[in-house]
């Protein structure tokens, strides 16, 4: 009987823990060009093909870029809704 009570708590902490998440995984609402190419409601990370990095941010959300390919390394430039930016350090951009 214990067994069943330990099943059924993991069992409901995992089923609370999906739903949680679920509400973050939605993408940002609008048009995100990265170096020319548009993303239409975006959500993760877009990889910079040309020198300087040029975004321009046409979504209800941050978008963030990133020193490295990948996301990765230090947020170099945060680019608010609305806004572009033209960025010599930049290398790949996320936004959620």
């Amino acid at each position: 009987m214990r067994r069943m009570g330990i099943a059924a708590a993991a069992v409901i902490g995992a089923v609370g823990l999906a739903l949680s998440s679920a509400g973050t995984a939605a993408a940002a609402q609008g048009v995100l060009i990265v170096d020319g190419t548009a993303h239409q409601d975006p959500s993760g990370c877009y990889e910079g093909q040309r020198y300087p990095l040029t975004v321009t941010n046409d979504t209800d959300g941050f978008a963030l870029v990133f020193s490295d390919s990948g996301c990765q390394g230090q947020i170099v430039d945060q680019v608010p809704p609305g806004e572009q930016t033209i960025s010599e350090f930049g290398r790949s951009v996320s936004i959620d």
